[in-house]
């Protein structure tokens, strides 16, 4: 079954996204960090009952140096991740679909702490994540209703009430000015079910050491450099899937 989906991008431009697709075609290559720069090695085919799927290898080190280097983004400095003390399993990069859904599609796999953006072709791109622990995950289909470039952090009422020092962040008190000390890091993804905002994000995450683990109040954490990079793909209103 065919989902369609808005394709204006969450950062509101379809010229970048049209070169990178044709870059893509001609050379065989994927994006790495958000600058936007090409992997320039040639993608090796895997076979497919409908014809072979092309992925790209698996950074180098050089590649995975710059992927999760330093980035200066609106008058922010992201330092660096040390991306050698994370499990190597959950670097960004391009795999085949293990899902089946249809392209543009983010798909969250919380038991193994995968998100999946679905690309055309039997493609996707994967990203380590951090889920929310036992009690406040969030399951379900969604879609991505709004984007928000180093947005203010409102926590909801009730983890106010569960955490009163949180009070002077609160929804009435305007939230928690953007930065790098900001719970949602440099971009946040807002997921809306029914019409209704679920008060679940994926969002950038300061603390590199939590991917891979259960340790959020519910909301889907990546990594600075690979929200931004998730941003850069999304679709407005893409479709998304949270799996327990």
């Amino acid at each position: 079954m065919s989902v369609s989906f808005d394709t204006s991008l969450c950062r509101r431009s379809l010229l970048s996204l049209s070169a990178m697709a044709a870059a893509s075609a001609l050379a065989g290559c994927v994006s790495t960090a958000g600058t936007g720069r090409m992997m320039g090695r040639r993608s090796a085919p895997l076979q497919d009952p409908i014809g072979p799927v092309h992925i790209a290898p698996a950074p180098t080190d050089s590649e995975l140096a710059v992927m999760y280097g330093p980035i200066e983004d609106a008058g922010f400095l992201i330092l660096a991740v040390p991306y050698k003390q994370i499990d190597p399993r959950y670097y960004r990069q391009q795999v085949l679909d293990p899902t089946g859904e249809a392209p543009g599609t983010i798909v969250v796999d919380t038991p193994s702490r995968f998100l999946y953006l679905i690309q055309p072709g039997g493609t996707a791109m994967r990203y380590g994540v951090s889920i929310g622990r036992d009690g406040f995950a969030w399951q379900g289909n969604g879609v991505i209703q709004w984007c928000q470039k180093w947005p203010r952090w409102k926590p909801p009422n009730e983890m106010v009430a569960r955490q009163p020092e949180l009070a002077k962040y609160s929804i009435a008190n305007g939230g928690m000015e953007p930065g790098l000390k900001n719970p949602l890091g440099a971009r946040a993804l807002y997921i809306f079910s029914g019409g209704q905002d679920t008060l679940y994000r994926l969002h950038g995450n300061p603390q590199w050491r939590s991917i891979g683990k259960a340790v959020s109040s519910g909301c889907v954490r990546l990594l600075n450099q690979d929200i931004i990079d998730l941003y850069e793909r999304v679709p407005i209103k893409a479709p998304i899937v949270v799996k327990q």
